[in-house]
Parts: C-alpha cells; sequence; structure tokens
C-alpha cells in the first residue's frame, strides 16, 4: 500500500489537465522519476480502482530561478497522463 502512494505523488489541477479530464478522460499526476509506467498504472488501477488504458510520462525540466544575484534551479520532476476507460472516474474535489 505505501509503494502506490510513493509512486503518485500527487494530481495535477491545472486548466490544461482540467480539458483533458472532461474531453478525453485523462488525469494527470506528479509521479516518482523512478517509475515506469507500468508501474503507474498498477499504483492508479489500486488506488482509485479504476481501468487504465494507458500512460504516457513526460520528463520535466526544472526551471531555472534567481534570487538577487544568486542563481539557482527546481528540482526536475516526471509527469503522467493517464487514460481512462470510458465510465471510470476519478474525483479530487467530490465534497467542495
Amino acid at each position: 500500500m505505501l509503494e502506490e502512494y510513493k509512486i503518485i505523488r500527487r494530481p495535477i489541477v491545472t486548466e490544461k489537465s482540467s480539458d483533458l479530464k472532461e474531453q478525453h478522460n485523462q488525469i494527470c499526476f506528479e509521479v516518482a522519476p523512478s517509475a515506469n509506467k507500468s508501474e503507474i498504472k498498477k499504483a492508479v488501477e489500486k488506488l482509485f480502482k479504476v481501468t487504465v488504458l494507458s500512460v504516457q510520462t513526460q520528463n520535466r525540466l526544472g526551471k531555472r530561478k534567481r534570487l538577487g544575484r544568486f542563481q539557482g534551479r527546481r528540482k526536475n520532476w516526471k509527469k503522467a497522463i493517464v487514460t481512462l476507460k470510458e465510465g471510470n472516474r476519478v474525483d479530487f474535489f467530490e465534497g467542495v
């Protein structure tokens, strides 16, 4: 059980991800950088009790940031776009 929570870190809730959810029945997650597609699929199916059709992943580079004369960088992260079977849903804000 703890393994699934290490793979799926958080849902990504933006305007683009909301459009994907409504139009194509896809949801976006930030996942562990070491996770592969089959691990992500198993984790989503087990946590949310849905059927996953496909998983697409993206490695996102951290942005360069500057504070005065000091320059730094945010961490790199991995994004997964999960396509669900027709009729399956995942609601993050059910009671809001």
